[in-house]
């Protein structure tokens, strides 16, 4: 049975390395297991926390499995900072703000769900600590980086000077980012300093891939997952925004994290 809802958590920030301040939320509440790190959720492109994990039922699903959960907003989105530089948004950069949200947040280690773009972020975290990642769930994401296969000038006439994309995939990314007043030139800044970054996460640290049958983004992940010899979850039916809505996607992540199973309202 699901918890009641909980007052709202309060936006906390974090000082990265280069001075940039990450929002970020930690969720709590009595019933939640001490002896498990906290689960550190990383957003995708142009979206935030709240929409990415709260608004899609994952903060609740891991606090009804008695995990405490912390959500930021990556640098150039949501509560967060928005420089405009292409450097400050390498994965390392970024993976950096990754450190000072657990820093902040007094958390030694945590286990980590990235989507999409976020699990580049949490590549770069591995790559500079780490020991402060348990667990890694990388889901809609593969070997090839997104951005790679977008045309870079395309991207900045629509950000930068409202034109109409050619390629239909940056029209359904891009438009409703601006629509909902997203800072054109600190998406674009990302984009360039993301863009070609490679998946790499240490061997040592377990990883579960997840992956939408109908998701053109993590081309490439099965033979990913059998080269890293970690498990694939592929979510039938569902695309690159609808899987991470999927109940089985919240439910192989809890049971790979170490937690009870999920009871969820969602599809």
């Amino acid at each position: 049975m699901n918890r009641a809802a909980a007052s709202p958590a309060p936006t906390l920030h974090a000082e990265s390395p280069d001075g940039v301040l990450i929002a970020y939320r930690v969720h709590d509440d009595p019933g939640t297991d001490a002896s498990l790190p906290p689960v550190l959720l990383v957003h995708g492109f142009a979206s935030d926390s709240r929409v990415t994990w709260e608004g899609t039922g994952w903060v609740r699903a891991l606090l009804d499995a008695h995990r405490s959960v912390i959500t930021l907003d990556l640098r150039g989105h949501g509560e967060s900072d928005k420089p405009t530089d292409a450097d400050s948004y390498t994965p390392e950069r970024q993976g950096a703000d990754l450190v000072a949200v657990l820093d902040s947040a007094g958390a030694a280690r945590a286990d980590l769900v990235g989507y999409s773009m976020g699990n580049r972020v949490i590549s770069g975290m591995t790559e500079l600590a780490p020991e402060r990642a348990r667990r890694i769930v990388i889901g809609g994401a593969g070997p090839r980086e997104w951005f790679a296969t977008w045309d870079l000038e395309e991207a900045r006439a629509v950000l930068l000077h409202d034109e109409r994309a050619h390629t239909p995939h940056l029209e359904q990314v891009l438009r409703p980012a601006i629509a909902a007043g997203a800072d054109r030139q600190a998406l674009l800044a990302c984009i360039e300093g993301v863009r070609g970054a490679p998946l790499s996460i240490p061997g040592a640290i377990p990883t579960l891939f997840v992956a939408g049958e109908k998701d053109p983004v993590p081309v490439g992940v099965q033979e990913l997952a059998l080269e890293w010899d970690s498990d694939l979850v592929t979510i039938p039916g569902r695309d690159h925004v609808s899987t991470l809505t999927a109940r089985a996607f919240k439910e192989a992540a809890i049971a790979f994290l170490g937690a009870e199973s999920v009871a969820s309202d969602e599809d």
